[in-house]
Order: structure tokens, then sequence, then C-alpha cells
């Protein structure tokens, strides 16, 4: 999504395709890249397992599915003090960020659009001056999963896909989950519709893509780490799924963000773990 945009959300009717085969190719290397490597755990955390608490039996309920097509999510069905972090685009891509999740072992999913990832155009001038626009590319996203960050899909080019036949939007989805696969090694199950916005074409086409879950969100994550809440009461709520954006001052910013959750009693949860959970 690009900065400083608010979502747009829509009800929807749902229909299926069949689901498309992953396929992967040998990813490059970047020059200069510092930050790849093994995670460093934070005190008490083990390096091999996933970071981000994980369910406890019988915690989340169940987000059931309309039949052949994937899941639309906002939030996760729990009571537990918990809240997921997600960031989207990819634009600046500041390699202390990086760095940050690695050694504090922070819980993100990160959904990659290829034309923020590949700087190709110019970002949101909303978002502020950036010194690191895609300076890592995909190596930089390589670096994420190697510090345990999901890279998921968030289209090729940000259209609006209400706008776009079912056609044009499967290639816009399936296109950027073959691009993914062939940087990352890894085909995305999760996808956010820029803007939030979707139709039943949409979730068609995301269905025959391989795309098992849509994430929408609850709050976004405003510059200066500020929480923009979607909710009346305006706090924090278990289960929140947070949207970030890859912005100037991002580290910055998400050490802020993570300070102020963890001073309001939260804990960050693994969201790949609870989606299973809610299965």
């Amino acid at each position: 999504m690009a900065w400083g945009r608010r979502a747009v959300g829509a009800v929807v009717t749902m229909s299926a395709l069949a689901a498309l085969a992953a396929c992967t190719t040998p990813i490059e290397s970047i020059p200069g890249d510092t930050t790849s490597g093994a995670a460093k755990p934070a005190p008490g955390a083990s390096a091999t397992s996933p970071p981000g608490v994980r369910p406890r039996p019988g915690e989340v309920g169940r987000i059931r599915a309309t039949p052949g097509a994937p899941r639309v999510i906002s939030s996760i069905p729990t009571r537990r003090k918990v809240v997921f972090l997600t960031i989207d685009d990819g634009w600046e891509q500041d390699p202390g960020f990086v760095e940050q999740v690695r050694a504090e072992r922070i819980p993100i999913v990160a959904f990659a659009m290829r034309d923020a990832v590949e700087a190709k155009g110019a970002p949101d001038p909303a978002g502020g001056p950036g010194r690191y626009v895609g300076t890592g590319k995909w190596g930089y996203f390589r670096s994420l999963r190697d510090a345990g960050v999901p890279i998921e899909n968030h289209t090729l080019t940000h259209p609006d896909l209400r706008t776009l036949g079912r056609d044009a939007q499967r290639r816009e989805i399936c296109g950027a989950s073959a691009l993914i696969a062939r940087r990352t090694g890894e085909r995305p199950t999760l996808f956010r519709p820029p803007f939030g916005a979707y139709n039943a074409d949409t979730l068609a086409a995301a269905r025959s893509c391989g795309i098992t879950d849509v994430l929408l969100w609850t709050a976004t994550v405003q510059p200066g780490g500020k929480i923009a809440y979607q909710v009346p009461d305006k706090r924090l709520r278990p289960g929140d799924i947070l949207l970030l954006h890859f912005r100037p001052n991002l580290a910055r910013d998400f050490r802020i963000l993570v300070d102020k959750i963890k001073r309001r009693g939260y804990e960050l949860g693994d969201l790949p773990a609870y989606l299973r959970a809610t299965r």
C-alpha cells in the first residue's frame, strides 16, 4: 500500500478456481549485503524456533472459509493480549530494520509489492524522503526471510483491484506469487489487497494463485510509531493485526511501536502459527 493512503473495505461473494503449482528458480546474491546470516536470539529465545509467541491449546477460535475461496481475515479470534505486526510494499530498505528484527527476534510478516521492491517509479511523497529506496531490492527481502520474516503477496503494481477484471487481477496476484517464489524460494500463501480493496473476482483470482488467506488489518501505524485505530474506543484489542509500511525512519518508528505495545501489556504473536490454529 502507498504511504499515507487509507484502507477501503468491500463486502463480497466468493467463487473458486483451481490452485496453481509453485515454481522456483535460483536467486541472485546482492553485493555488499551485510544483513544475511543466522538470527541472534533474544535472551530466553531459541534460534531455531519461529519468533513470536505461539497459541496455547484451545486459545484460538476458528475462522471458517466460504467453500472454494480464501478466508478474509482482519483479526485473530483470541482473548490473549497478543497482537500481530505486518508491513507492506518495500520501497524503503533500511538494513537497520533487518538487524533489529533479527537481533530482537521480532515477529513480522512482510507483504512485498514488485514495483516498490524494485524501485519502479517513486513512492508516495507523504512518507517523506527516503534514504534506502530500493537499495537491496530482492536481496533485502531474502535477508528479511533469513531473519524469520515470511514474504507474502501484495501484487505487482498496487492497483485498486476492483477496477480490473478477473484475468487482470489474476495476472497481478499470480505474477507476484511467481516472482516472490523465484526471488525468495518460497511461494506466498497470504495476500494483502492494495488499499484493502477487493471483490469476488479478487478472491477467485487469489484462490487460483494458491492463496489461502486474504489479510486485512485493524489499525495502521503512522510515522513516529503512532497507531491509527479503526475502532471507536481507539485502543489495542486482543488479536489485532497492525499494518506498517516500508517508509523512511522505519527502524526508529518500529522501536517506538514495539515499546508502546509492550508497555500496554501486549505480546507480539507468530501470525502464521495463529492462522494455522484458526483452521
